[in-house]
């Protein structure tokens, strides 16, 4: 089962939070949770297998207080 470990303000940023996932040798997906007209980004949830939840968290933790 997938699970949202993420969720990014686009699709640049999903890309990148994908990538780094990748990179570390995880299972990584991304959704489109909102689009409207009124909003030129939509939010992207980063989705990861189940058993890589901790792992995929701690990744991402350590791109955000590295930015």
């Amino acid at each position: 089962m997938w699970t949202v470990v993420y969720v990014a303000r686009n699709r640049q940023h999903g890309e990148k939070v994908k990538s780094r996932l990748e990179q570390e040798g995880l299972l990584v997906q991304l959704r489109t949770v909102k689009m409207s007209p009124d909003k030129p980004n939509c939010d992207i949830e980063v989705l990861v297998p189940r058993g890589e939840v901790q792992e995929a968290q701690e990744i991402i933790a350590n791109i955000l207080t590295h930015q």
